[in-house]
């Protein structure tokens, strides 16, 4: 995945709605002496009533506790405040970890061998641009000395900022980016939480087009349009062999650029071509352009996904009730409590809704940090971060816990439902044994 993979940033601003992901060569280095967390006075009117033991985070709203925290925890974070990348920065990582702040110090702070400790995140500016994002790095580890980092937005600045990480010896829990294995050997601390392409395409798609097959509802027809961009191809790699090697036909199978703006003559063409799913590999930005030409040529086929950009709520804020049916990645089950718990906490906090393939990864990552934190027991980010990559944490999510440097737990496929009381929700829909609702083909016609 490249940096414009997040390029869809100016159409989801556009729309006025919310918007969701290195080269060093050596060997692991060793941290540097972590340094003492700065004492400090508790924040005026913080009344806490009673102590919570460690990982309760987990549940629903914090609780407040009775010990008055008088130190300060420092976590700094370099991210797109400004830039291409703001918007959906902002929508992620931003509200997400202070959502996450604001419940761990409601609730008395993160409890450390020597104290409980409130959470300060020390926000920098990395202008959507990966050398400014290495710079404020830098600056946050050498003058703000701060304790951890929390891994900035998108795949390309990632990868960029990883070797510093790496020599500095913090821990890099990132959400927005795969890390290969060459990636783990290189920065063994660098994790993605949000899985790997292979399990998206194979345990995903793969198998949702064979349980639909199964049921007689598609047949084994797949036209594959994707974006020519580095997270499509690593995410087609894999795709196109488990494709034919569970024996449906890939009818089209081609790249676009980034710079596309009108998809008609692609939908023209894979609509002679009659697939039984339309399969596309797609940004936000780019999988915004694929419901116009549809619905003026009256093509509805009975699968459409369209990878990255449905999870988002400015799909629905587009497309209202032609929204219905549409397919892309994650989704969430709506029969978790602590989920939705978490998804109205952050529109209460916020006033906007939340992603629904990354939202609740994010949160659940400031779970982690703490649960680590509070089992190591101090500031040791070489033992937070085996702790990171050995242990299984209580979370929204469940157990979570790492294989390898990936978490494989997440829902894989959502998809636009209605529900009980009317409204479309974004649902998951695989992994089968994990699914919140029965995949709903074929998709709806269009409204209009």
């Amino acid at each position: 995945m490249r940096i414009s993979r997040r390029r869809f940033i100016v159409t989801a601003a556009a729309l006025s709605a919310s918007a969701l992901l290195a080269a060093c060569a050596g060997g692991q280095a060793t941290p540097t002496q972590a340094p003492q967390p700065t004492p400090t006075t508790a924040p005026a009117g913080q009344q806490p009533s009673a102590t919570p033991t460690p990982g309760t985070a987990a549940g629903a709203t914090p609780t407040v506790v009775a010990t008055q925290p008088t130190k300060t925890l420092r976590i700094g974070c370099a991210v797109s405040l400004s830039g291409v990348f703001a918007a959906g920065a902002q929508e992620t990582i931003v509200n997400c970890y202070k959502l996450w702040q604001k419940d761990v110090n409601d609730a008395g702070g993160i409890q450390l061998s020597d104290g409980r400790y409130m959470v300060e995140i020390i926000w920098a500016d990395d202008q959507s641009n990966p050398e400014e994002c290495i710079r404020q790095v830098q600056r946050l580890i050498t003058q703000e000395k701060v304790d951890l980092l929390i891994p900035p937005y998108s795949t390309g600045i990632n990868h960029a900022v990883a070797p510093i990480f790496h020599q500095n010896g913090y821990p890099q829990p990132a959400v927005a980016t795969w890390v290969t294995e060459e990636d783990a050997k290189r920065f063994p601390y660098f994790v993605s939480f949000l899985g790997r392409p292979e399990q998206y395409a194979e345990q995903g798609i793969v198998e949702l087009l064979k349980y639909l097959n199964g049921q007689g509802k598609i047949g084994k027809r797949v036209a594959m349009p994707y974006v020519d961009a580095e997270f499509a191809l690593d995410f087609v790699k894999p795709l196109r062999p488990a494709l034919q090697a569970a024996g449906f036909e890939i009818v089209y199978d081609q790249g676009y650029p980034m710079e596309i703006s009108d998809m008609q003559s692609i939908i023209t063409e894979i609509m002679r071509l009659n697939p039984d799913a339309v399969v596309a590999i797609s940004y936000p930005n780019d999988s915004m352009l694929y419901v116009p030409p549809m619905k003026v040529l009256g093509y509805n086929p009975p699968v459409f996904f369209a990878a990255n950009g449905p999870n988002y709520f400015f799909f629905l804020g587009t497309y209202g009730e032609d929204a219905e049916g549409v397919m892309g990645l994650g989704g969430i089950d709506v029969r978790n409590k602590q989920i939705v718990d978490f998804y109205n906490r952050y529109k209460a906090m916020h006033g906007t809704e939340a992603d629904r393939w990354g939202g609740h990864v994010y949160y659940t990552v400031g779970q982690v940090i703490q649960q680590a934190l509070e089992r190591v027991g101090k500031v040791d980010r070489k033992a937070i971060g085996d702790e990171i990559l050995n242990g299984t944490f209580d979370t929204i999510m469940g157990p979570v816990k790492l294989t390898g440097n990936a978490f494989l737990g997440n829902w894989l496929i959502g998809q636009w439902q209605r529900q009980p009381d009317g409204k479309l929700e974004y649902v998951a829909i695989m992994p089968r044994d994990r699914a919140g609702a029965e995949p709903l083909v074929p998709k709806p016609k269009w409204k209009s």
